[in-house]
């Protein structure tokens, strides 16, 4: 391709003739990025693009009058809530993923290898299930509140306690479970900064404190950053929390609109104002790549050596500390108390039909990483066949979905293929003797296609980074044999990317499982899955009903938690 381009150029300075041949080149340059697989690309670009579009051509541009409503009326609580929730859980995100990674990075305490990987373990604790968990510890009638009336004598009035079911307390469990995805960065950050810059501050006089902040922090700002901008949209798309505590955000007020109050414009106007939300964050996080330097001498090849910051017998317990109380409260804490509530008579109970919501969720689930799986090879083989900024742009939308929030993303979706659901079943009808009621609205296939626009970025993810390890040379050998490029796919990219095709599908799996409010929405009637389940128990205050399904939820996030450690310790 660059001998191509090359010859392009020298044929366009040497006449008019050549120039002519030049544009042939050119434009059968063009043709080989239009193949059948940059199309099948587009198409999935389209697909995915779907709610997006709907969203953004919801309202129209003369029609002020449900914009001046909503303004007047509950935009500003919402725009009020969700800023204050992120600013909360994005601060404690940065706070404690920032620390913790130095620590595990430049010192050494007791401890510190196991609570490396340790740290990464919140992540697994789906937001509103330690919500759940939470409210029923630290409200009134609860435990911890119970314990300390009954230690003091205390009565009613007698004491202030913080209040968990509001702002401060969603955000505070927001960022207790978020925090891996800044500790993640920032520490590989970290493991990547040049030893001699701080080591050549300490030897001018600074102290610990001072090079870190003057050193260290801002070689790891664009990793802080991204981890941020990732903790960030997990909040904006967070409904399970919000609902809990009664929370009024975007994705409360989108599901509420829509389903508890039947207002579909009401409901297409919130998701128009969190698409900004959801916009300007990608900006930032795609403004955050780069800019990170690499060192050979990092923080992460320091095996055997004298720790970066010698810290005394009290700062090395301060930093055990430090590190082991978030994992304690994100992840200990929440695994414990669920485990206790599962093995108690109710909860025994209530698991009899728990091989029905088991069995929903699962075939959702394979459902959607099969369809995740073949558009996300599709995507990544088109890349090698045309790495043009065509292809580039058309992948860069295909996996958008994974920063829409699942509110907006099902009612994205519901506007357009409602009307397309209607023509078509009024099609079938005038064809056919068929009676019934519409043929997709309502059914499984809905949701699964709002599933996998949500996940395919993390099956593409996983498939690019196997793709990348494939040598080009079995490609071109493969074609200098003849073969065609479906059978160079079939034959030689599959099974050398099985292992990655086999981790994609396990993580769209699992995240399928955890979905809530893009099911709740879209779910047929006669479909629960285990999040729904945990969901309905938890909202009727039947939480240890709810242990069970809660607790195989945990168990099942443990298996991308443990890849993000695996990977870590790769880097």
């Amino acid at each position: 391709m660059k001998r191509r381009f090359r010859q392009v150029s020298m044929a366009g300075a040497s006449g008019d003739g050549v120039s002519d041949a030049s544009r042939i080149a050119e434009g059968r340059a063009l043709a080989v990025t239009l193949d059948r697989w940059t199309i099948a690309a587009l198409i999935i670009a389209v697909l995915a693009a779907v709610p997006i579009i709907a969203v953004l051509f919801a309202i129209p541009l003369g029609e002020s009058a449900l914009i001046s409503h909503l303004m007047s009326t509950v935009l500003p609580r919402y725009i009020a809530n969700t800023a204050a929730l992120m600013a909360i859980a994005g601060g404690i995100a940065v706070v404690i993923g920032t620390g913790c990674a130095w620590l595990v990075s430049a010192a050494e305490f007791p401890g510190r290898r196991v609570l490396s990987w340790a740290l990464i373990l919140p992540l697994a604790v789906p937001a509103y299930i330690g919500a759940y968990l939470y409210a029923d510890l630290l409200d009134f009638s609860g435990p911890v509140q119970s314990g300390l009336r009954a230690v003091t004598g205390w009565e009613v009035g007698d004491y202030s306690f913080p209040q968990i079911r509001s702002l401060w307390g969603g955000g505070a469990i927001l960022g207790l479970v978020l925090y891996p995805y800044v500790y993640l960065l920032t520490r590989a950050s970290f493991a990547t900064q040049s030893i001699a810059q701080f080591q050549a501050a300490r030897s001018l006089g600074a102290r610990p404190w001072v090079a870190f902040t003057r050193i260290a922090l801002p070689g790891a700002r664009p990793a802080i950053a991204g981890g941020l901008a990732l903790v960030l949209m997990e909040v904006l798309a967070d409904f399970g929390v919000a609902d809990y505590f009664a929370i009024p955000t975007f994705s409360t007020g989108i599901f509420r609109s829509w389903l508890a109050m039947g207002d579909k414009q009401a409901a297409m106007g919130l998701a128009a104002m969190m698409l900004v939300f959801v916009i300007a964050l990608v900006t930032f996080e795609a403004m955050t790549r780069g800019g990170s330097s690499e060192s050979r001498d990092g923080l992460g090849a320091r095996a055997g050596a004298e720790p970066l910051v010698a810290l005394s017998p009290m700062g090395k317990a301060l930093a055990l500390i430090a590190c082991l109380l978030p994992v304690l409260l994100g992840f200990v804490i929440p695994a414990l108390t669920l485990a206790g509530m599962a093995v108690t008579d109710p909860a025994i109970a209530a698991a009899r039909d728990l091989a029905d919501y088991a069995s929903g969720s699962l075939w959702l689930g394979i459902a959607s990483a099969l369809v995740c799986c073949l558009a996300a090879l599709l995507l990544v083989f088109a890349k090698t066949r045309s790495n043009s900024l065509l292809t580039r742009g058309t992948i860069r939308i295909a996996t958008l979905g994974y920063a829409l929030p699942g509110a907006l993303l099902a009612v994205g979706l519901l506007s357009p293929l409602g009307a397309f659901d209607q023509t078509l079943t009024r099609a079938v009808r005038d064809g056919t003797s068929y009676t019934g009621g519409l043929l997709l609205t309502g059914t499984s296939l809905i949701l699964i296609y709002a599933l996998s626009v949500r996940f395919l970025t993390v099956a593409y993810n996983a498939l690019d980074s196997g793709m990348a390890k494939i040598p080009p040379s079995l490609d071109a050998a493969a074609r200098s044999l003849g073969a065609r490029p479906a059978r160079v796919l079939a034959r030689i990219y599959v099974p050398l990317l099985s292992p990655s095709l086999a981790a994609a599908g396990a993580l769209v799996l699992i995240d399928t499982l955890r979905e809530l409010p893009a099911t709740l929405i879209l779910r047929p009637f006669n479909l629960e899955t285990l999040a729904t389940r945990t969901y309905r128990l938890a909202s009727d205050e039947r939480l240890v009903e709810a242990s069970i399904p809660a607790l195989i939820l945990l168990a099942a996030g443990l298996l991308p938690v443990l890849l993000l450690s695996r990977t870590g310790k790769r880097g």
